[in-house]
């Protein structure tokens, strides 16, 4: 089984990046972040054929997700109940007894503002959610562009950018609540390697030629999906497209 998620930064403006990836790649669920998009424009119609069934929640011009699945979504829910008004950032779904949870974390602004602190209390009700629906040892894949640089080797100048509202101390404690209640960090299962990146700013020049990034998309497992990982990696060739989104997708394989 081969699961991936990518933020792809409008879906309306990556549609046919995502069909080929969809055709090259045969994922057999890919989670979608940053689609952009209100539910009545989702182009439904560019993915009908695609051989997938798909669900999405969106609003205008900001966020949104959306779940690809070869077999049936089941279970399909939206949003953290703890807050209805909450944006389209959340979409829970299931196969096959697997519970798959994408999520679109807040970027933050910066970290003296109150969206910040919107952020902090996102991470939180989503740990109190995870913590009243399951249990560590249920079969459980949340991923998503996460807004968090968990470690130094997470980001190109950690030095420079400490303190950032993607790389602080705060933020990384935060996220350690997530691993200690039992999330395993697939990619890091793999590959320890410093430089490895699913992000890179296109507001600043060559960015992703200088390999200046950051990791902020994560699959994160419990330990009965980390138990069956064969592999995690960064596909960076959607980076290297004309008109490509800022992120790149990051796989996971399992012996399902």
């Amino acid at each position: 089984m081969k699961i991936a998620t990518f933020n792809v930064n409008s879906i309306r403006s990556r549609t046919q990046i995502i069909l080929d990836w969809l055709v090259e790649n045969k994922p057999d669920v890919l989670c979608l972040q940053e689609t952009k998009v209100q539910d009545k424009d989702f182009p439904s119609e560019a993915f009908a054929f695609s051989g997938y069934d798909f669900v999405y929640r969106g609003e205008k011009s900001y966020n949104g997700v959306a779940i690809f699945s070869l077999k049936k979504l089941e279970n399909i829910e939206f949003g953290l109940d703890s807050e209805p008004k909450d944006e389209a950032r959340m979409i829970k779904a299931s196969i096959d007894g697997l519970n798959i949870i994408t999520t679109y974390i807040p970027q933050g602004f910066f970290v003296e503002s109150e969206k910040y602190q919107y952020k902090l209390d996102w991470f939180n009700r989503l740990l109190e959610y995870f913590k009243k629906n399951y249990k560590p040892t249920d079969k459980i894949l949340w991923m998503g562009d996460l807004n968090v640089a968990y470690e130094a080797k997470d980001v190109h100048d950690p030095k420079r950018l400490e303190g950032h509202v993607c790389f602080n101390k705060e933020l990384s404690a935060v996220f350690k609540k997530f691993i200690d209640w039992g999330f395993i960090d697939l990619f890091r299962k793999h590959c320890s390697d410093e430089g490895q990146y699913s992000f890179w700013d296109y507001r600043m020049p060559k960015t992703f030629e200088r390999n200046r990034g950051w990791r902020l998309d994560y699959i994160m497992g419990t330990e009965p999906m980390a138990d069956k990982c064969l592999n995690c990696w960064i596909d960076k060739k959607p980076r290297m497209l004309e008109k490509p989104s800022d992120h790149t997708p990051v796989i996971a394989e399992f012996k399902i």
